[in-house]
C-alpha cells in the first residue's frame, strides 16, 4: 500500500514546486506581483518569480517556484496499463504472417489543419524513434503514409481503398482543444462508414492526449508523449492477431476478400 507523498524540491517532502505561465501583460513589478498572485491563489506560499520575460509588447512569460501543502496518494492514480507484450520486429511479423496470412495494412497521417507529422513519422518511417525503427521496416506491415492536412473524409476514403486494418493519427495543435474535436469527427466518420466488426482500429496519439480518453473520443487505444514504434507494432499485433480479441473477428483473408 502506497503513502501519500509530497512534492521535492530543495529537501525530501518539502512541497516545493515549479509553474511556467503566460499573463497577458508587458513586463512590469505590476506583473510579476499578478504572477505571484495568480500562484498564491493556486496554493503556492510563498512563491517567488525566478524568471520573467516579455514575449512581444503585451504578454510576459513568467516561471515561479513556491511551496504547496498538497499531498499525492499514488494509491489513487488511474493510468491504463499496458495490456499487451512487447514484440521484437521478428517476433511481430512472425505473429503476422501465421495468424492473418497477408500483411497487416495500417494507414496514417495527421488530420485537420494539423502540419506536424514529426510525431507520424517517428512511428511510421523507418528511420523510427529512441533507436526504434518504424512500421515501415516491418516485412509484414503495409505502411501508408498520409502526411500532413489530411481531411477526415480523405482518411476514410483512403482507409477503404486500402483495406486497413488500422488508423494511426497523430495530433499535435491542440489550441481551443482542436485535437479533441477533431479526434471525435474521425471517430464518428468511421462508425459511419463501417460496420462495427469491419472498422479498422483507430489510434491516436499526441503529447496533450490523456491515456484514459479513449472511450470518449471513440478510438481503440491512445498514446501520449514517448510512445515508440516498437510500442505500437505490439499493440496492433496483440489486438488483431489474438484469437481473443473482437477485432480480429471477420478480419481473416476470406473475410477481407469479402468486405
Amino acid at each position: 500500500m502506497s503513502s501519500p507523498i509530497r512534492p521535492y524540491g530543495d529537501t525530501t517532502g518539502d512541497g516545493m514546486v515549479q509553474l511556467s505561465f503566460t499573463l497577458p501583460m508587458p513586463h512590469s513589478k505590476v506583473a510579476e506581483g499578478a504572477a505571484v498572485q495568480l500562484a498564491n491563489t493556486m496554493g503556492m506560499d510563498p512563491a517567488l518569480v525566478v524568471h520573467a520575460k516579455q514575449m512581444g509588447e503585451e504578454y510576459t512569460f513568467f516561471v515561479v517556484y513556491g511551496r504547496v501543502n498538497h499531498l499525492v496518494d499514488p494509491s489513487t492514480v488511474q493510468v491504463v496499463e499496458r495490456d499487451y507484450p512487447l514484440l521484437s520486429p521478428k517476433e511481430a511479423n512472425a505473429a503476422i504472417k501465421r495468424s492473418l496470412r497477408r500483411r497487416l495494412v495500417v494507414v496514417g497521417g495527421c488530420i485537420g489543419t494539423d502540419a506536424h507529422t514529426v510525431g507520424i513519422d517517428a512511428i511510421l518511417n523507418i528511420k523510427g524513434f529512441a533507436g526504434e525503427k518504424g512500421l515501415e521496416y516491418y516485412r509484414e506491415l503495409k505502411v501508408v503514409n498520409l502526411g500532413a492536412q489530411v481531411s477526415v473524409p480523405q482518411l476514410v476514403e483512403s482507409a477503404r481503398e486500402e483495406r486497413a486494418d488500422a488508423v494511426l493519427v497523430s495530433q499535435v495543435v491542440t489550441q481551443r482543444d482542436a485535437h479533441l474535436l477533431n479526434t471525435r469527427e474521425m471517430s464518428a466518420a468511421f462508425r459511419e462508414s463501417y460496420p462495427p466488426d469491419r472498422r479498422p482500429l483507430l489510434i491516436v496519439g499526441g503529447p496533450r492526449f490523456d491515456e484514459t480518453m479513449a472511450a470518449d473520443l471513440g478510438v481503440d487505444r491512445v498514446f501520449t508523449r514517448g510512445t515508440t514504434p516498437g510500442e505500437v507494432a505490439s499493440y496492433l499485433v496483440h489486438r488483431l492477431t489474438t484469437p481473443s480479441s473482437p477485432t480480429t473477428q471477420d478480419r481473416t483473408p476470406q473475410a477481407q476478400k469479402a468486405s
